[in-house]
């Protein structure tokens, strides 16, 4: 056991990892791993995570997430996100429709993995999900609303929601543009994904205590779930890293979460299963400040 009482370590905080970070295996061994680092919460993309799982648009079955879902809950271990990070502008429209056909899959089993909320980014205009300049243009927004209004609309039938995700660098870049998606869906179905690292870049990292802030400000009310990583600066770029391993201020992130959120799972990224442990008890220690 890593933690000396691990239920006591996490106990302020609900704090998850995303599965894939433990390895990629059978639902059982990969769960039984998660659950022996006391964390009691996951975002589980398939495909990266559970062995010899392949799927495409079609593939999932009610059966396959039920099974799942199944060897997470005997453990006590909760699917709080299904991760299923599409380009939903992707710019081959027969690509693009298989994607979002996958996606749908996702929220019609979604309750089967017993879980209520999948989570996408907002896509590039390269098919990689590269940076590219015309993914802040009006053009390249509007093509994402239309994609995403179709996943709202079918997470709306099946009663859950999609999560969405800002990246600086993709569609929806910034926590104004999330808001502008927000009120042009006005749907309780379409939730934000809060990481705040994703908000910062080269350019404005330095204006981190505004733009945090600010966004929790704009989104808050929406917001499902919170990724909780760090970054540096290093060779002219943002690196991501582990959660207390950088320069991220996590103070008015905390804050919200204890007063407004402190029900939501926080999940880690950028963790390797001993690095998790050492995020987590950062983030515990910081929430008593």
């Amino acid at each position: 056991m890593i933690f000396s009482d691990k239920k006591l370590a996490i106990s302020s905080l609900r704090i998850g990892v995303r599965a894939h970070d433990f390895g990629r295996a059978s639902a059982e061994e990969l769960t039984a791993r998660i659950a022996a680092s006391g964390f009691s919460c996951v975002q589980l993309a398939l495909n990266k995570a559970i062995a010899g799982l392949d799927l495409r648009a079609g593939d999932l079955t009610a059966d396959l997430a039920r099974s799942i879902g199944g060897a997470f809950a005997r453990q006590g271990v909760g699917i709080e996100v299904l991760g299923c990070y599409i380009n939903p502008i992707h710019p081959d429209l027969q690509t693009r429709r298989a994607l979002l056909e996958y996606f749908k899959d996702h929220l019609r089993f979604a309750r089967e993995f017993g879980c209520r909320l999948v989570a996408l980014e907002s896509g590039s205009v390269n098919p990689d999900y590269l940076p590219h300049p015309d993914n802040h243009s009006d053009a390249a927004f509007g093509e994402m609303l239309k994609s995403l209004a179709e996943l709202v609309a079918e997470a709306e039938k099946c009663g859950v929601s999609v999560g969405l995700e800002a990246v600086t660098a993709h569609t929806v870049s910034s926590a104004r543009k999330m808001r502008r998606v927000l009120d042009a869906l006005g749907s309780k179905h379409l939730k934000v994904v809060f990481d705040p690292v994703n908000l910062l870049s080269v350019e404005n990292a330095s204006d981190q205590a505004r733009i945090i802030p600010e966004a929790l400000e704009f989104l808050g009310d929406d917001i499902a779930v919170f990724h909780a990583k760090d970054f540096i600066l290093e060779n002219g770029a943002i690196k991501s890293v582990p959660a207390g391993c950088g320069k991220l201020d996590y103070a008015p992130v905390l804050q919200f979460i204890r007063s407004q959120k402190p029900d939501l799972a926080v999940l880690l990224e950028e963790t390797a299963p001993m690095v998790a442990t050492r995020s987590a008890e950062f983030l515990q220690s910081q929430t008593q400040k």
